[in-house]
């Protein structure tokens, strides 16, 4: 039985239906269907059954196979036309529309760069010390002393708690101090120039034990076991031994102490919370020998088993290292003392362990091993790349969004033209993609050269891994992902338009119709606010710092370091250099208000009272000579300050306002005594038979020798020798002249020593430096988000201008002025600048309080900061706008109407 006509067209139209054929194959298939058909017919079948029979066999049969095998090939080679139709069709687009398409580019590639820079600095922080072989084994003990008005929090434990912990605890595999002395003078023999060395430390010989540290040349189990050796890096290694075999070779110290090099040891990372060039064997240095619990000088360090517990033995460590500081305790504080009581009485004594990979971000403890981070500002930058990365994102998204009228028809026609939905999607997020790996290729190069900007800024040594496989990889996924997202919205909003409106022209212009990209656009300067609040906040903290009166004259100052090294010509050299006119007056002491300067504390109470965890006070007992005050222009309140003329000033002390509290000694306190231990028992714990009592001459304006975030803590000055620094203050123009005259003195006396000075008030602001840096910083991300920010309402402005200009045109022909139109086109996007500040201000007062608890010091933030950024990013957005606006008002009328 032949097929009719009908027949044959039902067939066409169903293989189309089910997508079996494509153009270019249809005719042989038709065939082949209608063939298999007709045969089914024969046997008695209706056509619609035969039919059925023959699409269920469809590719059984060897001719279909390869009509199918054909089919795919061809549906294959379609998805790449398609693929290239997409490609060519999103270039023009964006190439028609070149300025939209760098304002993208430009935006997207800044904040990707932006981002990309911060999270190199995120990801630097977080690998601190993570490089050890046993890093996740490695634990700091942290102690915490509280007692009467006494509180320490502090990186450091006694000279005996580690090998007591390793004796008495199976899960403490090996332990290992440091002590820090300073810095050290150093040199190969005595007639060679001395170096001052400041990445020096006293150690155990556990050292190589607990840190995997290569070591290049010696025996790592032995390098530190004897007194008088040093093990040495392989940067120190080439300074003072070039070409030389350092092993066996001598250093001085400070021109007295000689050590033997036993050892040579990699350079240590960068990313660690201690960097050190030499290591010097504690096993000569007697006070690392002493068993006495009482005092915390060392940096100690464990490393425990791999399925220790460190929760579990913390809890074990009271009980068991009570039998050893229980006694030591009551020997010096007498009665009826017993830990029991003393932590009964709200007191502590505590011991803790510490992770190492949580030291440099989450430590700030009274004697650490150098200047760590802080995870707040890991917290904060994460956020900034976060919101400068969405600002850049919703930029697109707006301006895709905005120009969706001009696209509405292209969107129209398309459909009409039997182009789907999905097609149209793609079509888009090809688009978006595309603008978004274009981004991050400038991006990468963007960030390449502000790189070391930023370094500069934030005092690292960041790199871009451009070697690095896995870095492109995480570009191409990051662009796509994105594109993806920046994209997504803009292609279902494009594509969901219907082709009977648009083709009317029912399209709805401007910002009216675009409450999403209202919504965003207050997202952005919502950001761009809060950040300019933040940045405003910080530089006035800052300025704060810097201006507060903090108990002494800071400027011209000069401290010229390692006095020491001038031997029995110390006296003389503050002599000398005295006889300058310029120079006003000098003191001798390493003890100065600033980072750096040395700092000795111990417990006195009042003459008469015994001493207990009650009475007895944390003293910083600072040694200094009779010029000290005078030359630090600190103010004495009441009595008076050291004078030759009184000989029994070597007994007497000048308290500050904060020790007098303490002592309870306010009212009346001149001609008052506090007592101490005048000498140790065998042990190293205080001997409390010998005291000794000293008389309170004077009481000192407090001041502040420690960061603004801490309070003023008891301070005593007491006449001693103290040849740290000779400090000196000046009266001149040219502080060149007092350096070069001091170094000329320095030079007579000391030659061969190195002559190493600083000012005093640049040591002050050296302790503000990280808070400096984040000002610095915030202040460019801030501007960053605002420059990407005004480029996205830079180009919305020009679109809604450009929408508008027939409007303009009849509103110039009715009488309408130029500075009208300019109010008429900038007053919705001024309302959506002042809700953004709205919701701004209360999010950064909150951002605002809680960064500054962090301060016990710090400056009142007012209304009229919020109110500043308001106003500024009101200004910069108007700025921004007018632009565009007045250049469309001030177009002639003619020109827009002349179509209509």
């Amino acid at each position: 039985m032949q097929l009719t006509a009908d027949h044959i067209d039902y067939i066409i139209k169903d293989i189309h239906y089910r997508g079996i054929v494509v153009d270019g194959l249809k005719d042989e298939l038709i065939d082949h269907i209608c063939s298999a058909v007709e045969t089914e017919m024969q046997s008695g079948k209706r056509f619609i059954d035969a039919y059925h029979e023959v699409l269920k066999s469809f590719g059984h049969t060897s001719g279909l196979r390869e009509v199918q095998k054909q089919t795919l090939q061809f549906e294959n080679q379609k998805t790449k036309i398609m693929l290239k139709n997409y490609l060519l069709i999103a270039i023009r687009s964006l190439s028609k529309h070149r300025f939209y398409s760098l304002i993208n580019i430009a935006g997207l590639a800044t904040g990707i760069a932006a981002c990309l820079i911060i999270v190199l600095f995120i990801q630097h922080e977080l690998s601190y010390d993570r490089h050890y072989n046993n890093a996740d084994r490695i634990y700091r003990l942290n102690g915490e002393i509280k007692f009467g008005g006494n509180h320490y929090k502090l990186a450091v434990a006694s000279a005996p708690l580690g090998s007591t912990l390793v004796q008495g605890f199976p899960e403490v595999e090996a332990a290992v101090r440091f002590r820090a002395r300073g810095s050290y003078l150093v040199k190969r023999t005595e007639t060679s120039d001395n170096i001052k060395e400041n990445d020096i430390i006293w150690t155990d010989s556990t050292f190589f034990n607990v840190f995997s540290i290569p070591v290049v040349a010696g025996n790592a189990s032995t390098a530190l076991a004897e007194p008088n050796t040093i093990a040495i890096s392989r940067k120190a290694a080439k300074k003072y031994f070039p070409n030389e075999e350092p092993l066996g070779q001598t250093l001085i110290l400070d021109n007295q102490r000689s050590v033997k090099v036993t050892a040579v040891f990699e350079d240590m990372p960068k990313a660690s919370h201690f960097h050190y060039d030499f290591l010097i064997a504690l096993a000569g240095l007697n006070e690392a020998q002493q068993t006495n619990f009482m005092s915390n000088n060392f940096n100690t360090y464990v490393l425990l088993l791999a399925d220790a517990d460190p929760k579990e033995l913390e809890k074990k460590f009271a009980p068991y290292l009570d039998k050893f500081m229980g006694p030591q305790a009551a020997a010096v504080l007498g009665g009826d003392f017993t830990m029991e009581k003393f932590r009964a009485g709200g007191n502590i004594w505590q011991y803790t362990l510490m992770p190492i990979t949580d030291i440099h971000l989450h430590s700030d403890l009274t004697a650490e091993l150098g200047p760590n981070g802080d995870i707040t500002y890991i917290y904060l930058f994460s956020a900034i790349a976060l919101f400068i990365l969405g600002i850049a994102c919703i930029n697109f998204m707006n301006l895709s969004t905005a120009r969706s009228a001009n696209r509405a028809k292209e969107v129209g026609v398309r459909k009409v033209m039997g182009s789907l939905r999905s097609h149209l999607v793609r079509q888009f997020l090809l688009e978006s993609i595309l603008l978004s790996m274009a981004s991050f290729v400038f991006a990468v190069a963007v960030a390449w050269l502000a790189l070391p900007v930023f370094n500069s800024l934030s005092q690292k040594e960041l790199e871009l891994p451009l070697t690095n496989p896995a870095f492109y990889l995480v570009l191409g996924c990051a662009s796509l992902f994105v594109g993806f997202l920046a994209g997504i919205y803009p292609s279902f909003f494009l594509s969901a338009f219907k082709p009977v409106n648009v083709l009317k022209g029912n399209v709805a212009l401007g910002m009216r119709s675009g409450w999403i990209r209202s919504s965003l656009v207050v997202f952005q300067f919502v950001i761009s606010i809060f950040l300019v609040i933040a940045t405003i906040t910080v530089n006035r903290q800052l300025n704060y710092i810097q201006n507060k009166k903090i108990g002494f004259q800071k400027d011209q100052v000069l401290v010229v370091n390692d006095a020491y090294a001038l031997g029995n010509n110390v006296q003389s050299f503050k002599t000398e250099v005295l006889k300058n006119n310029f120079i006003k007056s000098g003191s001798i002491s390493g003890f100065i208000p600033v980072t750096g300067g040395w700092r000795n504390d111990n417990t006195f109470w009042p003459e008469g009272s015994e001493p207990n965890e009650q009475t007895m006070v944390g003293l910083q007992n600072w040694s200094v000579d009779y010029d000290y005050v005078k030359t630090m222009g600190m103010k004495i309140t009441e009595g008076r300050d050291f004078s030759v003329d009184f000989p029994s000033d070597s007994s007497a002390v000048i308290l500050n306002h904060a020790a007098l509290k303490f002592f309870n000694m306010e009212k009346n306190p001149i001609g008052k005594k506090i007592s101490t231990f005048n000498g140790n028992n065998p042990d190293g714990s205080p001997d409390r038979s010998s005291l000794r009592s000293w008389t309170v001459i004077g009481v000192l304006e407090d001041f502040h020798f420690e960061s603004l975030k801490q309070n003023i803590s008891p301070l005593g000055l007491f006449l001693d020798n103290s040849t740290g620094t000779v400090i000196f203050r000046f009266e001149a123009a040219n502080s060149q002249d007092v350096i070069a005259a001091v170094e000329k003195t320095w030079k007579n006396l000391a030659p061969g020593q190195p002559f190493q000075y600083s000012f005093l008030d640049q040591d002050f602001a050296r302790m503000y430096s990280s808070e400096q840096r984040l000002g610095k910083t915030f202040a460019v991300f801030a501007s960053l988000a605002i420059i990407i920010a005004c480029l996205g309402l830079f180009a919305l402005t020009s679109f809604t201008a450009e929408q508008r200009t027939k409007e303009i045109g009849i509103r110039k022909v009715l009488g309408a002025s130029v500075s009208s139109i300019v109010v008429l086109l900038s007053k919705e996007f001024g309302k959506l600048i002042l809700i953004a500040f709205v919701l701004a201000a209360p999010i950064a007062w909150y951002a605002v309080n809680w960064w500054l608890k962090g301060y016990t010091y710090k400056v009142e933030i007012g209304i009229i900061v919020y109110a500043l950024a308001g106003v500024f990013a009101f200004a910069i957005a108007w700025i921004t706008m007018s632009y565009q606006s007045i250049r469309a008002a001030r177009n002639n009328p003619v020109t827009s109407l002349r179509s209509e």
